[in-house]
């Protein structure tokens, strides 16, 4: 979740964007065989090409759904995606994709292009040449020392960041393969303008965001900084190279405000909101595990949550 410049990742998506089934597919196939992405037979199993065998297990690993190095599932890619106990396995609820942004979002080890674009980068309308030209001058800023991302590694992520993220104008040249939107393209944090040159991307109101998504966000990232209280504007804003769930999930101040307000009703005695010598700021009450607030969300959306 903090941004380590010793730790960066471009370009290992293989030019593929994240497909609907594919994290579905990729999870189920490893639970089945967890040396699935090495073995042989992969491309068979998976019903896809070599390229895209890699590229599914780096979306698996980008979207914290297994482990970056030792390719098992985690407790979050578990409570979703389990083929008979997972709370969503076949991403049917809007929620999870947004609880896959936010995992992308988040982790600039192995998505590091992402986590820029969405914590760091603020102009809210761009050309795909400009956001290559800030990817490129962010990188050498940050990256003083080791070997730099080429050029035209850096212009694949931002060519992908724009295409996952935008919904798809069905231009009749583009192969139906790679017309098909990215589950993230539904969240509408990305748009094309009416000429299609150009890219929009601020803050808005998101009544599409869920609760419980936002609440995992804020506990997780409240535990790995090791927090009890944070400043509301430190949730609104990436600083010190960590991330915002504000920023991630590009909200306006007053309506990260306001959800943060209706947070604290959606689960009692976990959060509270106060004024501390004229900062507000978001108090930790009851720590619980991040989980918990996903497994409310589905509970309430009618999913049966196993315990």
């Amino acid at each position: 979740m903090k941004f380590n410049t010793k730790k960066t990742a471009f370009g290992r998506h293989e030019t593929f964007a994240l497909r609907f089934s594919w994290i579905t597919k990729g999870f189920q196939a490893l639970k089945k065989n967890p040396e699935i992405f090495t073995s042989d037979t992969a491309t068979i199993e998976l019903g896809v090409g070599k390229n895209m065998v890699a590229s599914i297990r780096y979306w698996l690993r980008a979207c914290q759904i297994i482990g970056p190095v030792e390719l098992e599932p985690t407790k979050t890619g578990s409570l979703i995606f389990d083929a008979k106990t997972g709370l969503d396995p076949y991403l049917e609820d809007e929620a999870t994709i947004w609880l896959l942004h936010w995992l992308l979002a988040s982790n600039p080890d192995l998505a590091t292009s992402w986590y820029w674009f969405f914590n760091k980068y603020h102009k809210p309308e761009f050309t795909s040449q400009e956001l290559t030209t800030s990817l490129n001058d962010f990188i050498k800023d940050v990256i003083i020392e080791g070997k730099k991302p080429s050029l035209s590694t850096l212009k694949s992520d931002a060519q992908l960041l724009h295409r996952m993220y935008t919904q798809s104008k069905g231009n009749g040249r583009t192969p139906l393969e790679e017309a098909l939107d990215s589950p993230l393209a539904l969240l509408r944090l990305m748009s094309q303008t009416a000429g299609g040159r150009r890219y929009i991307s601020r803050p808005e109101v998101r009544p599409g965001l869920p609760l419980g998504v936002l609440g995992f966000a804020v506990m997780q990232m409240m535990q790995q900084r090791n927090l009890k209280s944070i400043p509301i504007e430190d949730l609104m804003y990436a600083r010190s190279n960590y991330c915002a769930p504000g920023a991630v999930f590009r909200l306006t101040e007053n309506d990260l405000i306001t959800k943060l307000e209706k947070l604290v009703g959606y689960m009692p005695n976990v959060f509270g909101i106060r004024d501390t010598a004229g900062i507000h700021q978001l108090f930790m009450l009851n720590e619980c595990d991040a989980e918990c607030f996903l497994e409310t969300h589905y509970k309430q959306a009618g999913v049966e949550v196993m315990v």
